[in-house]
């Protein structure tokens, strides 16, 4: 249970930095210019659309049973992997590179056993 505990709090933390990131991208668009601004708008709207699906998936895995866990956990890995690949391949955003992605997979190996 531990580590499905932990596994958990690391996706979120990953799920809150990005929506935090967005946020400040958001900030960023009210500066640019109109036309900019709308491509914008529209980014923000697709990555809201995988944030939620990934929140809403993140609650589910919270409450499932043992016997769900493994399935959840690939099904989150993938949406949090579009998540961030759509975040980043949008806003080309530098530094965010493998390591974070890779140290949200670092909870992956742990969760595939027997929580």
């Amino acid at each position: 249970m531990e580590k499905r505990a932990t596994y958990i709090e690391k996706m979120e933390l990953q799920l809150d930095k990005l929506n935090k990131k967005m946020l400040g991208l958001e900030a960023s668009a009210q500066e640019a210019k109109e036309d900019a601004r709308e491509k914008y708008k529209e980014e923000m709207s697709q990555l809201r659309q995988q944030s939620e699906v990934a929140s809403a998936k993140l609650e589910e895995m919270k409450t499932a049973s043992i016997g769900s866990w493994e399935h959840l956990v690939t099904d989150m890995e993938n949406l949090h992997d579009a998540f961030t690949h759509s975040f980043f391949s949008l806003f080309q955003t530098p530094g965010a590179s493998e390591s974070e992605t890779t140290s949200a997979k670092a909870g992956k190996s742990p969760a595939h056993e027997t929580a």
